[in-house]
């Protein structure tokens, strides 16, 4: 195999010649971080609507249930698209082209199913975290405990770590910063008032860190178009073209795929398969946008019903933007520096960006440094910080909700509520400790694509979760030992996969590939579905029959499913935490809710009940509650109907 003859190229600092940021950018930087300041610790202010939010356990994991329908919808976007999103986006649509927006439009899918399907029930059980929930479907403290652990360390490895690193990434490229130095500069700006503010600070931060990070994307999609590659069409057709000049010709490494332009791929051999994408991402996807704590937190934060579907919806039309924000930016700046950002040697990946397995992750700040004028290059500084730090104050506000209610609480049934605010912040610092030294792993993964690691490790990990969620939610025979079993089971069997991940790393471009099988021909996405299949047939095959299943009255919300109408039954108000025990039935008795409103508007009263007429099928009775009771930790009036209905 011939090498490849190195083309002179300029020393690293001269890859920068516009990287030090002039004195209209710091103006704007350091205006930003004193405007967020302001924002964070202005919930603290004495006297104000949101200084009473951080002085409870609910005020600070939840704001107080007081949030409107605008600020939660950006808090649940600017808690995805983190600075994680803004680097490894670019740099995955730099190596690849645009398959990887398939993540973005099947979130914008997901998260309506939150607003709509998951979160009436979870507010109807009157729950802080999701291993809460859990634990009261299943009534199973092993299962809170075990999914409270799995939790954090899906934190660790795919939010904090990745956002702490992608946020240096940028850091270190503009300013020529350690990348250490910069990870704790950061994070102690970030700390200071999400540890003081709690979950209003976070969501009202998130709020004006969305319209920053919209507007610093939205200005430099706008720079892009007046690059030499003009519009989507002279991209369509100069991104075949971006080859670096340094690399092996006998090899088809540093060359764009062909079928860069395409999300449904090859179903085997390519980079996004496409019953991957189909199937493999909708299971993750699911686990993500309805039950991840960081997702449901900001909307279990909203003052009702109503205003948590808007958030959603409102998040679902952001999700659109990431595709012509990010994707086709990171894509804009391989073909203006293909030299760089798809630099294919390892030695010259190593001289330019520090990874010797691939610099596409420079893409975006790359095309921040050389493409905007001053002023706006402090204005894309200041979207980069704010993309980071939204993130990271959700997942460490989340986090600390998780520790503190679902494992500090076990040891510990008594404490006071003082104690639980100052664990919950402690927790913090240990997090980030610990996430800090899971950096070096995260830069050595998947080919240099921070944004395919992300993706992987979802994939081993949370389809599990989804599943037995999913049981609990929509399924009423699924019962504890099942779940139980079936989540340990896969979590293990994705743990294997993952840890092999690890152990056998992707060779660089050119060498021969001695991985497993197991690694080398089973994609992630295609892995997500096996292990989604594998869980579901656990959770089936270990639950008993019909006949000695209880009724459990938190699952199942009918009238989502389309069946608001399949027996004439009365409404009344359903309290907050029901407990059912004494039903057993061989007819699976159905509870959906009928329509949600404000405490304003209070519905009329019904008229008498009428009989129902038994089915001959059926071997028990069941009655709606006689009082009307409304929920005031929620908010909101819960409408309840109930019905035996043999399956």
């Amino acid at each position: 195999m011939s090498s490849p003859t190195p083309t002179t190229v300029p020393p690293p600092d001269s890859l920068f010649p516009s990287s030090s940021l002039t004195v209209v950018d710091i103006v704007v930087l350091v205006l930003y971080f004193v405007f967020v300041l302001v924002v964070g610790l202005w919930v603290n202010i004495p006297g104000t609507d949101h200084s009473l939010t951080h002085s409870t356990v609910q005020g600070y994991f939840l704001a107080g249930k007081t949030m409107l329908w605008w600020p939660v919808g950006a808090s649940l976007f600017a808690s995805n698209v983190g600075s994680g999103h803004f680097v490894g986006l670019a740099g995955t649509g730099a190596a690849s082209g645009i398959a990887v927006a398939a993540y973005e439009l099947n979130g914008m899918f997901s998260v309506l199913l939150l607003g709509w399907l998951f979160l009436p029930i979870y507010i109807t059980a009157g729950v802080t975290t999701m291993p809460e929930y859990l634990e009261r479907r299943y009534r199973s403290p092993r299962i809170r405990l075990f999914i409270a652990v799995v939790y954090l360390f899906i934190y660790i490895f795919t939010k904090i770590s990745v956002d702490i690193y992608a946020g240096a990434i940028f850091i270190q490229q503009a300013l020529h910063w350690d990348l250490y130095i910069a990870v704790a500069g950061l994070l102690l700006i970030t700390a200071l008032y999400t540890v003081g503010g709690g979950l209003a600070a976070v969501i009202y931060t998130d709020a004006l860190q969305t319209v920053i990070m919209l507007v610093g994307a939205l200005t430099l999609t706008g720079f892009c178009k007046l690059c030499p590659c003009g519009g989507l069409e002279g991209l369509r057709l100069m991104y075949p073209e971006s080859v670096p000049r340094v690399r092996d010709t006998n090899t088809s490494c540093g060359l764009p795929r062909d079928d860069a332009f395409h999300i449904f791929r090859h179903p085997v051999t390519s980079d996004f398969p496409w019953p991957g994408v189909v199937l493999g991402m909708a299971v993750p996807s699911l686990w993500y946008w309805c039950t991840d704590q960081v997702i449901v937190q900001r909307s279990l934060s909203a003052k009702s019903m109503l205003h948590a579907k808007g958030g959603s919806l409102f998040a679902a039309y952001l999700k659109i933007l990431p595709l012509f924000i990010m994707v086709i930016p990171g894509m804009v700046s391989r073909v203006l520096f293909p030299d760089e950002v798809a630099c294919a040697n390892p030695d010259e990946c190593q001289r330019l960006c520090g990874n010797s397995v691939g610099c596409t992750d420079i893409a975006y700040p790359k095309l921040v440094m050389e493409l905007l004028p001053g002023g706006l290059r402090g204005l894309m500084m200041a979207v980069m910080v704010a993309a980071l730090m939204s993130s990271l104050t959700s997942i460490f506000n989340s986090s600390s909700t998780i520790f503190t209610m679902d494992l500090w609480l076990r040891f510990r049934p008594h404490c006071t509520e003082w104690e639980l605010m100052v664990i919950g912040r402690v927790f913090v610092l240990v997090l980030v400790l610990v996430s800090v030294l899971w950096i070096p792993l995260v830069q050595a993964s998947q080919g240099g694509q921070l944004f395919i690691y992300i993706q992987s490790i979802s994939s081993y990990l949370q389809p599990p979760i989804a599943i037995v969620f999913i049981a609990g939610c929509f399924w009423p025979r699924a019962n504890e030992k099942a779940a139980f079993w079936g989540l340990l089971a896969g979590i293990l069997l994705g743990c294997v996969r993952m840890v092999l991940d690890f152990i056998y790393e992707e060779p660089v471009c050119g060498q021969p590939d001695t991985r497993p099988d197991i690694v080398r021909c089973v994609h992630y996405l295609h892995f997500s579905i096996i292990l989604s299949l594998f869980t579901l047939i656990m959770v089936v095959s270990i639950t008993p029959p019909a006949h000695c299943s209880p009724l459990d009255p938190i699952s199942l919300p009918v009238q989502h499913l389309g069946l608001p109408n399949l027996l004439s039954l009365p409404q009344s108000l359903y309290p907050p935490l029901p407990h059912h025990t004494d039903t057993h039935t061989c007819g699976l008795t159905l509870t959906w809710f009928s329509r949600y409103e404000d405490p304003e508007h209070q519905p009329a009263p019904e008229p008498p009940p009428q009989e129902i007429p038994s089915s001959s099928s059926d071997t028990g009775e069941n009655h709606p509650p006689a009082n009307s009771v409304s929920n005031p930790d929620s908010g909101m009036w819960i409408h309840n109907v109930e019905g035996a209905l043999c399956l």
